[in-house]
């Protein structure tokens, strides 16, 4: 199968009026221990049922993310599609969600692909042994106007971006299914 002629960064759309959701909590009503387990770019391990908060009232939104760790989060209608289109790039995780009686579902992309193009990017910066940061020596430290090495990504659809994995990256024709639906919350930038 060739590799898509492109990829973009999917991005929850941020403006006002629209609804914040909190960190996910367990079913004994705790924060979820590591807040990056469904960020991570590898299936996430969880037990029990999952609920989120909403920190801000606002608009409900197709995509949207949860949390300091920025869970992506989907209705049943978009998780549907994800599961169609890729349902070997992706974990989707049931969540309930005060007062929406509709089903969610937090997003987790399960490939990690070493495939940022540093010389391309705007800019990508590393951990360095004075930062004083053992557990991240090696791993960005940012990465602004990001671009990827397509011809590292393989088959794979979505995923996150190894040593930068706050990046979910989606190929064109996921993109253009989430735009033929009119998924609302959902923004993307060419990478």
């Amino acid at each position: 199968m060739p590799n898509p002629s492109r990829y973009f960064r999917l991005r929850p759309d941020m403006r006002r009026g629209k609804w914040s959701l909190g960190e996910p909590l367990n079913g004994q009503g705790q924060e979820v221990e590591d807040i990056r387990e469904f960020t991570s770019g590898r299936p996430a391990h969880v037990e029990g049922r999952l609920t989120l908060t909403i920190d801000e009232p606002g608009k409900k939104l197709d995509y949207s993310t949860a949390g300091a760790g920025m869970s992506p989060v989907v209705n049943i209608r978009v998780a549907a599609l994800f599961t169609e289109l890729v349902p070997d790039d992706v974990q989707l995780i049931p969540v309930d969600i005060k007062g929406c009686p509709d089903g969610y579902q937090i997003l987790v992309a399960t490939k990690l692909i070493r495939c940022i193009d540093d010389e391309a990017s705007e800019e990508a910066l590393y951990w360095q042994p004075e930062d004083e940061r053992p557990d991240k020596l090696g791993m960005y430290r940012s990465v602004y106007g990001m671009r990827i090495d397509r011809t590292k990504v393989g088959g794979a659809k979505v995923f996150r971006t190894w040593g930068w994995s706050v990046a979910l990256i989606v190929s064109e024709d996921i993109k253009l299914a989430l735009e033929r639906a009119k998924v609302t919350g959902a923004k993307f930038e060419e990478v």
